[in-house]
């Protein structure tokens, strides 16, 4: 990446821990890194998307990027930028690199973007990586079926290095354990029946089988790294992601974006059983498949209202008329400030999901829920 060349290659002054999936890849990452931090190991945690300020991105011991870093490391990086054609995403991943190696990590945690083999983070030598889970997503860049999306999400194994296998469903681990096998890797599978049994912050029954996943990440690691017990067990007693199952009073913030965290969000509230009446404010962008999660939204809630963030980009924006027409049951509000005022009207609980734009707009505008002050 020219990017990198740019800046001397960052990514090869820390060792790094590499975690892809469809589903609870930002979960695990961040479990690992809290079970590291708690060891006492300086550690990065680089995630994606961002929710409100895209240093959220690049933690350092629950520090975030500063504004001055960002700026500085954007200026330097401008003309490599324009001159390669890079992507955002690989743009903020190369700045990532940088600002972990300038705040001198001892390891950093790195959230695999888009799928594997071909994502910008790719380029990372690990300790280990890690599948956690596969379901359909991105199929125009990576594939119609399941066993092409998992071969795509193995291409993080690397030779000789541990790769562990989230997924539960045998014959999609059997997948990603014989592409890993392919490349050299030393294949870890989960047990399926895996939970883990101990203090998590994290909310909803999904978490409790993504710290198993992350346990198994951390015993994969070198001695110099692995935690030990009190570490894991204080790590992620602290581990938090903002967005993901995220209880705040009344409010319920999640960034399910495709029908299967939708249902886990779903399963989630049977769990916790917030006070009713429940409405919900839902903004889902249009190529991802709404009409299945609306429908499992309305079957537990008193309210939805479907909106659009304006964060979302133009060409990926739901039709509301569409929607409606559709689902006749949710309420369209196109003005999404107005449909935040609505979903609190007689409410005892709201629920904001839909996608990252959703949740981090509707953040950017309740004081002092943004992730980053």
């Amino acid at each position: 990446m020219a990017l990198l060349d740019r800046l001397g290659h960052p990514e090869r002054h820390f060792p790094s821990v590499h975690i892809g999936g469809t589903n609870g890849k930002g979960s695990v990452a961040t479990l690992v890194a809290e079970a590291l931090r708690a060891a006492g190991h300086r550690t990065g945690l680089y995630t994606s998307p961002h929710l409100v300020s895209v240093r959220e991105r690049m933690m350092v011991d629950g520090t975030a990027m500063s504004d001055d870093a960002f700026v500085t490391w954007t200026r330097a990086l401008e003309d490599t930028i324009v001159e390669s054609g890079a992507s955002f995403f690989e743009a903020t991943t190369a700045i990532a690199f940088a600002d972990f190696a300038a705040r001198h990590v001892d390891l950093a945690v790195i959230e695999v973007g888009l799928g594997g083999r071909l994502d910008a983070t790719n380029v990372l030598n690990p300790l280990a990586s890690a599948v956690t889970q596969i379901s359909r997503e991105h199929t125009d860049y990576l594939g119609e079926s399941l066993t092409q999306i998992a071969e795509e999400k193995a291409g993080i194994a690397k030779p000789g290095r541990p790769f562990v296998i989230g997924e539960r469903d045998p014959d999609l681990a059997q997948v990603l354990e014989q592409a890993a096998r392919r490349t050299g890797a030393l294949t870890v599978r989960v047990d399926p029946q895996r939970v883990y049994g101990g203090c998590l912050a994290l909310h909803g029954a999904h978490q409790r089988r993504n710290a198993a996943v992350a346990e198994a990440v951390l015993a994969a690691l070198p001695a110099t790294y692995c935690p030990p017990g009190d570490a894991i067990t204080s790590g992620f007693a602290r581990a938090w992601l903002p967005g993901r199952c995220d209880r705040r009073g009344r409010w319920l913030f999640d960034v399910a974006h495709n029908p299967a965290g939708l249902e886990t969000l779903i399963a989630t509230m049977e769990e916790i059983n917030p006070p009713r009446p429940i409405s919900a404010l839902v903004g889902i962008l249009s190529d991802k498949d709404w009409h299945p999660m609306l429908q499992a939204m309305l079957s537990r809630v008193d309210r939805v209202y479907v909106t659009v963030p304006p964060s979302a980009p133009a060409d990926r924006v739901w039709s509301l008329h569409e929607v409606s027409q559709a689902v006749p049951s949710v309420v369209p509000v196109p003005d999404f400030d107005r449909a935040l005022a609505l979903a609190q009207t007689d409410a005892a609980t709201v629920i904001v999901t839909g996608s990252f734009h959703t949740v981090g707009d509707a953040m950017s505008r309740l004081p002092g829920f943004a992730p980053v002050q």
